[in-house]
């Protein structure tokens, strides 16, 4: 598809508008977090419902539901105060390749967090390191969430299922959490909780997937053809042509797009 850059921009802005909207909430993997009120609540249920987001979306709702009552829908008071026993209810989940054991690890890298380390918007604040240019804050966040939550004795399976950018994975699963979290447009879908001058919505990479790069490759967008976290990168840096502050809002485009009209 051929477009001018304005045309493209009218477009991009036309998609953005029509999907970023609470009416598509109900069908949507963020539909778990806004069952919530508390902040710690919404993140943890945000971070986990994030984690087992691949597959059908109605499987991935269904499932993520079933850990939030495992968890007594009350999943920051869960994390802090589960201990072996309860941590049994998980015996029997199994969502995709994300079974009890990486479930039960999770709770407990999350308590140790929670317990620790002042919580999930502490270790994600990245920390620049000296000199650094600060255009790679998204990339430093994960690298710096990765190390503190496999920081406890961890079945080495369970590290399939935080991605890690380092290694050129699209980390597509974090890069949408990230964006529900630090995200603050005030649409009612993105949450906006972690967003400050260090790490807001101008440092966040677009998260990448089968539907949205191709739907990315067709606008012109994206010429890699592998889904990583080249891709990523080179992606995230042209729709910064069309919003440097926030080239991420047009995720909503590209997947609305993708998912919804079959582009």
């Amino acid at each position: 598809m051929q477009l001018t850059k304005t045309d493209l921009k009218d477009f991009l802005e036309e998609k953005y508008e029509q999907y970023n909207r609470i009416d598509f909430i109900h069908s949507d993997p963020v539909s778990i977090p806004h069952q919530f009120d508390k902040k710690e609540d919404i993140e943890i249920a945000g971070f986990i419902t994030a984690t087992i987001a691949w597959g059908q979306r109605v499987t991935i709702i269904n499932n993520a539901k079933k850990l939030m009552k495992l968890m007594d829908n009350s999943p920051h008071e869960f994390v802090l105060h589960a201990k072996a026993k309860e941590l049994k209810r998980f015996d029997n989940f199994v969502h995709r390749t994300f079974n009890n054991v990486d479930a039960m690890f999770f709770i407990k890298s999350l308590q140790n967090i929670y317990q620790h380390h002042g919580g999930l918007q502490k270790v994600f604040t990245p920390v620049l390191p000296a000199n650094d240019d600060k255009n790679n804050q998204c990339i430093i966040a994960i690298t710096q969430f990765r190390e503190i939550f496999f920081s406890i004795p961890h079945p080495s399976r369970t590290g399939k299922h935080v991605s890690n950018p380092s290694e050129n994975s699209s980390a597509k699963r974090l890069c949408m959490y990230l964006r529900w979290m630090v995200r603050n447009d005030k649409r009612g879908v993105d949450f906006g909780l972690w967003n400050n001058k260090n790490f807001n919505a101008s440092h966040l990479m677009c998260p990448l997937d089968v539907h949205s790069g191709n739907v990315a490759r067709k606008l012109g967008l994206l010429k890699r053809t592998q889904n990583d976290w080249k891709a990523v990168t080179e992606l995230t840096d042209n729709l910064k042509r069309y919003s440097a502050s926030d080239p991420v809002k047009y995720d909503f485009a590209l997947f609305g797009l993708g998912v919804f009209e079959g582009f």
